[in-house]
């Protein structure tokens, strides 16, 4: 976490704890808004359904926040209950695996004309259909830039694990992109 983000964290408990809540609120929603909701993207696979939970979680943050104890990070203890939102949602909703199917069957078949790919929706449809265990970590340590040992926190394992799934994460999408005809990476340039 860079220092601006432990100040901009500090800002916020201090604005909460004077009684400012609407500048709190303000302060809290504009540098964690985008990460809560890309948190939930990646988890979840569904835009709509992302939306919903992940403003499900931002008011149970905003709830909660007067019992943050400062034990962790304020980002960590955020992730944390977005990570927990997610997974109650997850449990009790059936994932539709009609877009998981579709991407297989693209998966399955070579793309005609590689130049016509559009490379960066092709990317996020072969990122969000890994397993969770690669997803979540290339999502926080590729899209979001956060180190090791932040998605080892955020995820709640060693960073050992981290750097084991996002190794592996690398090599499934390699090979899903191979099987696609796209495994050339001047195609990605």
């Amino acid at each position: 976490m860079t220092v601006d983000a432990h100040t901009d964290d500090a800002a916020i408990l201090a604005l909460r704890a004077q009684g400012r809540l609407d500048e709190a609120l303000v302060r809290l929603l504009d540098q964690y808004e985008a990460r809560v909701y890309r948190l939930c993207r990646a988890f979840l696979r569904d835009a709509s359904w992302a939306e919903d939970v992940a403003q499900q979680s931002l008011i149970r943050i905003w709830k909660g926040l007067p019992g943050f104890d400062g034990r962790a990070a304020l980002s960590t203890w955020i992730y944390t209950i977005v990570r927990n939102r997610c997974n109650t949602a997850l449990r009790s909703r059936r994932v539709d695996s009609a877009g998981e199917d579709a991407l297989d069957a693209c998966a399955d078949a070579q793309v005609a004309d590689p130049s016509a790919v559009d490379a960066a929706a092709l990317l996020a449809r072969v990122v969000h259909s890994l397993p969770d265990k690669y997803r979540l970590p290339v999502v926080l340590y590729y899209f979001e830039e956060e180190s090791v040992s932040a998605v080892a926190e955020r995820l709640g394992c060693p960073e050992g694990t981290v750097k084991t799934n996002l190794s592996r994460a690398r090599r499934e999408l390699r090979a899903r992109l191979n099987a696609m005809g796209l495994g050339d990476w001047t195609l990605w340039n």
